[in-house]
């Protein structure tokens, strides 16, 4: 039986996924195969000798540490798109709440409290409602920073909506290039894109290569009362050159969800919650999506959606057993385990090698059921991490 502790509230949808048969889940869950999460900080937490499979349920893994992870063995999931619905839709409020006076409106009907006479304040609302005049989005550009899986969701939004999109992404994926509609124009660089863009909105995950790609001189050659939209991640952005921009009249609004202290009470800043992804429909959707994830890895060795090793799947062969391993990527890995079951006696039905960067990982379907004495020797492969049977 597997065992997998949980952390947070996960969706009762993505919880039933497990058989009770085969699965044990629960937060107080001792030597644990598996983690599953949404946002608690696993830096710092001890990780049992047991784990192999960390999955969490959203976009973001910057609250594991996935290089510890990786010289562990331990395989790391998120669920890339399964909130991008959710996340595409609250950017579309925010571009409207910047540019219609919607939230000033509402906040002056409130006032109004003093009134009882329908027919006198209708005449005030009238008189007071120029007030609160904006503009349009139709007609206007946007500029969409990273183009995967929320980012194709938003631009196709805004083509629908009558606006014109540039986009902007240095590691634009085969998948992602095919989802994109073919309206939207690719930029060369984040300074074209910034420079003719009415609307920005940024999509890319937070890496040392992103942090800080909002910056002061990014933001100098901004169109000139832009309006900035930070769904992504808060590392992106440089407040303190946000506010510069804001406060100098170059930047017209800043919508994010990730609010700090200094912009708090901000004339042009619109702050949310982090509540991108929060909505009943896309935490259902991440959790059944981690969940299979989980389960497909713990139960075939199958990787899908890994942000730290290579995606791999192969049918299964009746009548065997599958041996998975991951390793260093280096020359001569493969050839010595192959050795090591020749040593045994023990025959390769099929096989399958994939590699990511530094590490690789591996399924091998053998014939009958080796002795345990097998695993064991194969995990005293030079450079070989960790060794299933499943």
């Amino acid at each position: 039986m597997h065992k997998v502790r949980t952390y947070n509230q996960i969706s009762v949808k993505g919880l039933d996924r497990f058989a009770r048969q085969r699965f044990e889940v629960g937060s107080d869950i001792g030597h644990p195969d598996a983690f599953l999460l949404r946002s608690q900080k696993l830096q710092g937490v001890e990780v049992p000798a047991s784990l192999v499979a960390v999955a969490r349920a959203g976009a973001g893994v910057n609250n594991i540490p996935v290089g510890e992870y990786s010289q562990l063995g331990i395989v790391v999931f998120n669920t890339p798109g399964a909130n991008a619905n959710a996340v595409k839709e609250l950017v579309m409020a925010g571009m409207l709440l910047a540019t219609r006076g919607i939230l000033p409106g509402i906040a002056y009907v409130q006032t109004l409290t003093h009134l009882s006479d329908a027919a006198e304040m209708s005449a005030l609302l009238e008189k007071e409602k120029a007030r609160f005049a904006g503009g349009e989005i139709k007609g206007k550009t946007l500029g969409i920073v990273g183009l995967g899986a929320i980012g194709s969701m938003v631009a196709d939004m805004a083509l629908a909506m009558g606006m014109k999109v540039v986009g902007f992404d240095p590691a634009l994926s085969i998948d992602a290039a095919w989802r994109l509609s073919s309206e939207v124009s690719r930029m060369e660089n984040l300074a074209s894109l910034l420079a003719r863009s009415d609307y920005v909105s940024l999509h890319v995950p937070a890496l040392d290569a992103t942090r800080h790609m909002i910056s002061a001189d990014a933001l100098a050659g901004i169109k000139p009362g832009a309006v900035l939209l930070n769904f992504a991640r808060e590392t992106i952005v440089d407040p303190a050159a946000v506010l510069q921009a804001l406060d100098a009249g170059r930047l017209g609004r800043y919508v994010c969800d990730f609010p700090e202290p200094a912009m708090l009470g901000h004339a042009r800043i619109i702050a949310m919650p982090h509540i991108g992804a929060s909505t009943e429909e896309s935490e259902e959707n991440c959790a059944v999506m981690a969940a299979d994830q989980l389960i497909d890895y713990l139960d075939n060795g199958h990787i899908t959606n890994s942000v730290n090793y290579p995606a791999v799947r192969m049918e299964r062969t009746a009548g065997t057993t599958r041996i998975t391993f991951s390793n260093e990527n280096v020359a001569g890995v493969l050839g010595q385990v192959l050795s090591v079951l020749a040593e045994h006696q023990v025959n390769v039905i099929d096989m399958m090698n994939k590699s990511r960067g530094e590490l690789a990982f591996n399924i091998i379907d053998v014939d009958g059921t080796p002795d345990p004495a097998v695993a064991a020797a194969i995990q005293a492969v030079p450079h070989v991490i960790r060794v299933r049977v499943v």
